[in-house]
């Protein structure tokens, strides 16, 4: 008869085949790759709101020109206004910040019989499970960086009156960089 209190045990793991389970699943895994700048310029959602600029509203929003074709130049207004005779006023408030970033980095790094990741890995895996002499894989790295950033901010407000026939019947604009 088998029971609960039989003095059946659970085989201990060996520390070493649970630093070899766990060297596996490291060796295996891989970085994700590094996205370009242009796959980060997509992951931004819609290039529409940021193409409202002066130039692009004094060469395509003229007088006499329909709300639709407006529409379509600069995208959706953030503040849309009717007067007491009918008459639409659509406001775009547009606020940019640029960063720009410049950056070296010069300096060197050495590794021997595996990776920084591996070594580094293996080293302090075999202290904390007190297996010593295992993972004799050492890396070192110095480097220096230096850099500087700058950063801008700009504002464009512009209002677009139109009649009663939803036509444009005047534009004004105020931009600023600060």
């Amino acid at each position: 008869m088998i029971g609960h209190g039989s003095g059946h045990k659970r085989p201990n793991v060996a520390p070493a085949t649970l630093f070899l389970t766990l060297l596996a699943v490291t060796a295996c895994a891989t970085p994700p790759p590094q996205k370009t700048a242009a796959e980060h310029q997509q992951s931004l959602g819609s290039t529409q709101e940021r193409k409202v600029t002066l130039g692009t509203v004094q060469s395509s929003i003229t007088e006499g020109m329909a709300q639709a074709d407006v529409a379509t130049a600069l995208g959706s207004p953030n503040i849309v206004t009717t007067d007491a005779d009918g008459a639409e006023t659509w406001i775009y408030d547009k606020i940019a910040t640029e960063t720009s970033r410049s950056e070296s980095t010069s300096g060197q790094a050495a590794s021997s019989s595996g990776g920084v990741l591996a070594g580094g890995f293996m080293n302090t895996l075999g202290a904390i499970v007190g297996i010593g002499g295992i993972g004799g894989s050492t890396a070192s790295s110095s480097s220096d960086r230096t850099g500087a950033s700058a950063q801008t901010q700009r504002t464009l407000t512009v209002v677009i009156k139109f009649d009663r026939g939803r036509k444009v019947k005047s534009v004004t604009s105020q931009a600023s960089s600060f």
